[in-house]
């Protein structure tokens, strides 16, 4: 493109938007122009609790509308889990670049599809996964490479907050309709875990809690990597915070205390070796949601790759969609 700024609008009113619409607002490259919802007000209410300064954002109860516009390059999409698909494709067929809040869609064959007309509008489509920003992962993935901790071996996950009134709201759809914890939480426990290894799940096992709606309250299994490589994942509604993941390698191990870093908070990594050696390491502050805002608008501006694939996209939807089955049916599921 020959702009050096992208115009961003918003689609949907979700929660999320109190951390990702000031990271449009303040990256240098991105230019926050509309918000829209379909319940009447939200938009509004949205832009006026979060971002109050902005007097010249418009906002619309009609998406449609805001789809249609000429001064919009790209969406943001974090409307319900099981609504990402069909608008991100009614984005992209306006031709709009699109981060699609995770997960990008409930089935791998509906990523297929977004691929499909993205290559056909020629637009950039990105899983908005902002954990991948943080500096403090690529300062794990120098230890990695170092060789200080040996070939990894098993990587932990575990993502938990005890459910507020507020947000039960989650639990009203069943898992097929992207209700619960798996579908709001599982996709970065996940998604840390396939990180840290070279290659994609061969099989999962994995149990889970259903509540009377088919909703999960918590969902933990095992992903088989072959050779002996595991990645173990835990989340949950019903337990205190966690937010972290710890690397076990043939030589010693990593902790990553924070994976939702808060950009107030110094990152803390932890990493230890057979041989004696301990290490605690505060690193810089970061936002990953401004990182990530900038990282996309940066691929469409100067026509670069993005960092997360459409096929690490549909990687992640293949195994959340085999852990589902397996706890559903009690059984390990090949993938």
């Amino acid at each position: 493109m020959s702009q050096s700024v992208l115009r961003w609008a918003i689609l949907g009113a979700a929660r999320v938007n109190e951390r990702l619409m000031p990271a449009i607002v303040a990256a240098k490259n991105a230019e926050l122009i509309a918000i829209a919802s379909r319940r009447e007000g939200a938009a509004a209410e949205t832009l006026t609790k979060y971002a109050p300064e902005l007097k010249a954002v418009r906002t619309t109860d009609t998406p449609e509308q805001l789809l249609a516009s000429d001064d919009i390059d790209a969406i943001y999409l974090p409307m319900a889990n099981d609504e990402h698909y069909e608008w991100a494709l009614k984005a992209i067929a306006q031709g709009k670049h699109v981060l699609i809040e995770k997960p990008m869609a409930l089935k791998h064959e509906h990523i297929e599809e977004i691929e499909a007309a993205a290559i056909k509008q020629n637009v950039v489509v990105m899983e908005g996964f902002m954990y991948c920003f943080h500096p403090q992962h690529a300062y794990v993935q120098e230890l990695i490479d170092s060789g200080v901790i040996g070939e990894v071996r098993t990587v932990r996950t575990s993502f938990s907050f005890p459910m507020k009134p507020a947000r039960m709201y989650r639990l009203e759809k069943n898992i097929e309709n992207g209700g619960g914890a798996m579908w709001d939480i599982g996709p970065y426990a996940i998604h840390t875990a396939r990180k840290w290894f070279d290659g994609e799940p061969n099989s999962v096992t994995a149990m889970a809690k259903f509540i009377d709606s088919g909703a999960d309250t918590s969902f933990s299994g095992i992903y088989d990597y072959g050779d002996g490589r595991y990645s173990h994942f835990d989340m949950s509604f019903e337990r205190a915070r966690r937010s972290e993941y710890e690397i076990i390698g043939t030589l010693g191990g990593i902790k990553c205390h924070t994976v939702w870093q808060n950009p107030e908070e110094k990152p803390v990594i932890s990493w230890w070796t057979d041989a004696g050696e301990q290490h605690q390491v505060e690193l810089d502050k970061a936002n990953h949601f401004d990182l990530e805002i900038e990282h996309f608008s940066d691929c469409v501006l100067n026509d670069n790759k993005p960092a997360l694939t459409l096929a690490d996209a549909k990687g992640n939807c293949k195994a959340t969609e085999a852990a589902i089955q397996s706890a559903k049916q009690g059984i390990t599921i090949s993938i």
